[in-house]
């Protein structure tokens, strides 16, 4: 039996260094693995590629596939189902990193654009989660990535900081719920991480994530904590102290104080 990890968003940033880093530890060990590299961007997923080459017993595979919403995640389902049919497998990792923020007051946010969020980092999250259940086994691993953001609402970022609040809720609910079947299930709390995440949240307006940390020791310490099971993953001192706060500061001071001083630079 195939034994699969499932990357989706892995065409860059943090879904490319969860790639990598599962690469170095899965090269050392010769077990049957595959790892599935899901993004839109074809030509994008073969540079990550580029980077993994296949052996014998680990294959680097690519999936230009627009996991939006209900369709893409139905598209995901289609997927999984025939690559069973032509050879059985089990999900070692299922890492849900797909997703995206935008910057600026909510009136100001394009509305497609904010639905479309919610899509990808709540609708598709969902989707994959479910259709993947069938072929997670004891010991396999779930990783949802939340956000520092899920702790609290945020102005100026409210959509965002909701829907990655819905994943923490969620993936809290479901580790729960997989617990007594051994699958471990984690959600990844990252504050700025040097990505490509405020490019694309500013439109352009700030080309890099502020005082953002070093992806690869965000994602080396997301796997050692998910492979012991543990659900919360937060990796600087300064974001479990922020996690820590949230629980005694009044949410709609937090909102109301990010939304007056907490401007982040966007284009309309």
């Amino acid at each position: 039996m195939r034994n699969v990890t499932i990357i989706t968003g892995a065409s860059s940033g943090l879904g490319k260094e969860f790639a990598k880093h599962l690469y170095s530890i899965f090269i050392k060990e010769p077990i049957n693995r595959e790892i599935w590299l899901i993004a839109r961007s074809e030509n994008n997923l073969l540079t990550v590629k580029s980077d993994l080459n296949n052996t014998d017993f680990l294959k680097i595979r690519i999936f230009a596939i627009d996991i939006s919403g209900t369709q893409g995640s139905l598209k995901f389902k289609n997927l999984i189902e025939e690559e069973n049919k032509k050879s059985e497998f089990k999900i070692e990792y299922l890492i849900n990193n797909a997703g995206f923020g935008t910057y600026g007051p909510f009136e100001e946010t394009p509305t497609e654009k904010e639905m479309e969020m919610i899509e990808l980092n709540c609708v598709s999250l969902t989707g994959i989660c479910s259709y993947s259940l069938p072929y997670l086994k004891r010991n396999s691993n779930i990783i949802n990535v939340s956000s520092l953001a899920a702790f609290m609402p945020l102005g100026n970022f409210a959509v965002y900081a909701a829907s990655k609040s819905y994943v923490l809720s969620f993936t809290i609910a479901l580790a729960s719920e997989l617990k007594d079947k051994g699958i471990k299930v984690s959600a990844l709390c990252p504050g700025s991480v040097s990505t490509n995440f405020a490019n694309i949240a500013s439109n352009g307006a700030r080309k890099e994530v502020l005082h953002g940390k070093d992806p690869k020791k965000v994602v080396k310490h997301c796997i050692k904590k998910a492979k012991k099971g543990k659900i919360i993953i937060l990796w600087a001192t300064k974001w479990k102290i922020t996690a820590f706060f949230s629980r005694v500061i009044g949410r709609y001071l937090v909102a109301r104080y990010t939304y007056l001083y907490n401007k982040r630079p966007y284009l309309k």
